[in-house]
């Protein structure tokens, strides 16, 4: 590295430790415009949450990973997981963690009664809750951790799973959320730290949940949206004992992750919402400022563009706004908003960021739209990606590739310019719902039993 990105580095690995906000802060707004393409060996390799390392679905700039791979190519490993799920892996320096749900033989000693509205049926026996650090070179097993054994209150979409939520790490302590199941602290070699039971959630029809923690320096951000009772909360890290909550009227069920950044002085979690997208101070919970006309089933993440975030939905209609930051009240329909796009956006993926390129496909469906993220003018619309027929993973950008992943396997990876040429396309077995994630050398493909790694040759 040159001598400005060597103190850049050194500068955020003391604030990872001292000051953890301000170190998210270097990540996404500082590190892109001194980093280069270029490969080197000395950057971490780290995937903190499930977005990736600037929260925007982008790798970091020494990520290499294949183009090209096949189940048992040279390189490769794949681990048969215990039970199933559809929550993305993290990972830190040598550890890969994730979540998973397996259901038991033991019954339930009396069985959940489903909600009048739901249309699915609770389980009638118990599940383990797991969560799993793996090695990421050889792929074994380092530890694996029952974190409780309970009857889950209510069913699941059948494209769903129990273990959706992906953990969050601050490279000190593990995050693990199971949401109506609970909220769990770890250390990174497995003992459990602390635990909290936020409650029942009421999910839409019983479709499940998702609640992907957030985390804001000693505060971990969750979001609890459900057909009755809606909040958001910030955790301290320590105990997790409520720091401060906020009720959020006339929003129901969601599955979107709080994006944290900073506005200034202020550290704030964006929140998607069928109702309105909110930015919420992270240190009193107050709305900083609101904004509506999202669709129903507000599921994609908000991803940050310089002094904009963009928040998107796509069930039965289509939205993507272009927000500034330093917004202020309630600003639904004003001139403060600096873009719409009303076309294609996503129904279950959220979207991802290179450069000024922002990349969603509709719906869940394989046809990929490119917006100039600054004036949100399409560079390229309904490009239409063979292979792609059902998408819930978002995409991944990494190298100057964009990889768009399948529910049945198949990962198509598209060139990050124009013409945005589809130069490779890869198939596995199995139903794949995680997204990619990228570091060094290596992908990470997760489905809903197994972990994949594929390395560069």
């Amino acid at each position: 590295m040159s001598d400005p990105e060597v103190i850049v580095a050194r500068v955020f690995a003391l604030l990872l430790r001292i000051r953890p906000i301000a170190a998210s802060f270097l990540i996404v707004c500082c590190l892109p415009c001194l980093w280069s393409s270029r490969a080197t060996a000395s950057e971490p390799a780290q995937w903190a949450s499930w977005r990736g390392p600037f929260l925007n679905g982008s790798a970091a700039p020494n990520a290499q990973p294949p183009r090209r791979w096949s189940e048992g190519c040279p390189g490769s490993w794949k681990l048969e997981l215990a039970g199933s799920g559809s929550a993305t892996p993290i990972v830190w320096d040598d550890r890969i963690f994730l979540v998973s749900a397996q259901q038991t033989a033991r019954p339930a000693e009396q069985p959940p009664v489903p909600h009048p509205d739901a249309k699915t049926q609770p389980p009638s026996s118990y599940f383990r809750f797991i969560a799993t650090a793996v090695d990421r070179n050889s792929g074994g097993v380092i530890w694996e951790k029952v974190l409780t054994e309970q009857v889950p209150h209510e069913g699941l979409h059948p494209t769903h799973t129990y273990a959706a939520a992906s953990p969050v790490t601050d490279g000190r302590r593990l995050y693990v959320s199971f949401g109506s199941r609970g909220i769990f602290c770890l250390t990174l070699d497995g003992e459990l730290l602390w635990q909290t039971d936020p409650g029942d959630m009421r999910t839409r029809f019983g479709w499940g949940e998702s609640v992907t923690p957030a985390l804001a320096g000693e505060r971990l951000i969750v979001n609890w949206d459900a057909e009755e009772g809606s909040f958001i909360t910030a955790l301290s890290t320590f105990d997790g004992q409520p720091v401060w909550r906020q009720e959020r009227a006339g929003e129901l069920t969601s599955w979107n992750t709080p994006l944290v950044t900073q506005i200034g002085e202020r550290t704030v979690a964006i929140v998607n919402g069928s109702g309105l997208a909110r930015a919420y101070d992270t240190a009193t919970g107050e709305v900083v400022w609101e904004c509506g006309g999202q669709t129903t089933n507000a599921i994609p993440s908000p991803v940050r563009f310089r002094d904009l975030v963009i928040c998107m939905s796509g069930y039965r209609g289509a939205a993507a706004i272009g927000i500034p930051l330093e917004s202020r009240g309630n600003i639904t329909g004003s001139e403060q908003i600096r873009w719409i796009h009303s076309r294609g956006t996503p129904y279950v993926p959220s979207p991802a960021l290179s450069d000024t390129r922002l990349y969603f496909t509709a719906g869940r469906n394989g046809i990929l739209t490119v917006l100039n993220a600054e004036t949100g003018q399409p560079l390229a619309e309904r490009i239409r990606l063979d292979g792609i027929d059902d998408c819930y993973a978002s995409p991944l950008v990494a190298d100057g590739h964009v990889y768009i992943c399948s529910r049945d396997g198949t990962v198509v990876v598209i060139e990050d310019q124009a013409p945005f040429r589809v130069v490779e396309t890869n198939r596995l077995t199995g139903r794949f719902d995680a997204s990619p994630v990228a570091v060094e050398d290596q992908l990470l493909l997760r489905s809903w039993d197994a972990l994949y790694s594929f390395r560069r040759q």
